[in-house]
């Protein structure tokens, strides 16, 4: 089985770039369901299960294009707001996927990891999210993390109570809170892999290498706002935008936004050499 460098150097050969052009870690806001939906007479649950395929196409892209980690913008916490039919609809839909990727995931030794809280999910969603961290755990491939009731400010919020409860123990000094401190209590500063202690009605999962943030967001169908998605994470992201609703978004969407990546400057606040 090829390494991860192995797939991203035979990509960036056949996509005419340099290896240092290729982004490792891809975001997506997956936008556009209700609208693929709408404008093609169907109710919009069939759009969101048109962009559950596409999200499982796009994700073995990403794990034959040797790319280490993808994270997907799945359901928000502000997605409750949405009429309750939907969100059911929704909840079924992933306790269905979650199912159906795990041997999938299994074969093409990606990892999936979870962004966002447990609590307040169904139990059926929880049940399969966790049996599919657990049996895809010791997977060395690409890291697929699912962003599901996530929310961005929350996750700070999160991190933030986390900070102060350490603090407050003698765990942490005052000076110790820094930049870096702060990211490793993320989400995915903490990623959450096997279980210990399943009794429990929100599990502790084991802790796992932080993933990097994106070096490439990408937005489908022509919003352009971040939704309030890695809020932290995205700060030196490069944001590309396409008018392609979710559902039609193909392995060639895919290719376009790594080129696109690949001509960008990427200065962090310094001047280009």
């Amino acid at each position: 089985m090829k390494s991860n460098q192995e797939k991203l150097r035979e990509t960036a050969k056949r996509l005419g770039l340099t290896i240092k052009q290729m982004p490792r870690h891809i975001a997506i806001i997956m936008d556009g369901n209700g609208r693929w939906a709408k404008l093609r007479g169907l109710p919009r649950v069939e759009g969101h299960r048109r962009g559950a395929k596409t999200a499982e196409k796009i994700a073995q892209c990403c794990a034959d294009f040797g790319i280490e980690t993808l994270t997907l913008y799945s359901f928000s916490m502000e997605n409750w707001k949405r009429p309750k039919a939907e969100v059911n609809a929704l909840m079924d839909l992933y306790t269905q996927y979650l199912i159906e990727i795990r041997p999938k995931l299994t074969r093409r030794n990606v990892r999936l990891i979870h962004l966002g809280r447990l609590a307040g999910l169904p139990p059926s969603v929880k049940t399969e999210l966790i049996k599919t961290m657990a049996k895809t755990s010791a997977n060395t491939g690409m890291t697929l993390a699912l962003a599901l009731n996530y929310s961005g400010r929350a996750e700070i919020v999160d991190a933030a109570r986390k900070i102060a409860q350490e603090y407050k123990k003698g765990q942490l000094r005052l000076q110790d809170i820094d930049e870096r401190c702060f990211s490793r209590h993320l989400y995915t500063g903490s990623q959450r892999s096997g279980v210990r202690g399943r009794k429990s009605q929100s599990p502790n999962l084991e802790p796992r290498t932080p993933i990097p943030d994106p070096d490439l967001l990408i937005r489908t169908a022509n919003e352009m706002r971040v939704s309030n998605f890695l809020l932290w994470q995205i700060s030196y992201s490069e944001f590309y935008v396409t008018k392609t609703l979710w559902p039609d978004f193909k392995k060639a969407s895919l290719e376009k936004a790594i080129r696109s990546f690949a001509k960008r400057d990427r200065r962090f606040g310094g001047i280009s050499g």
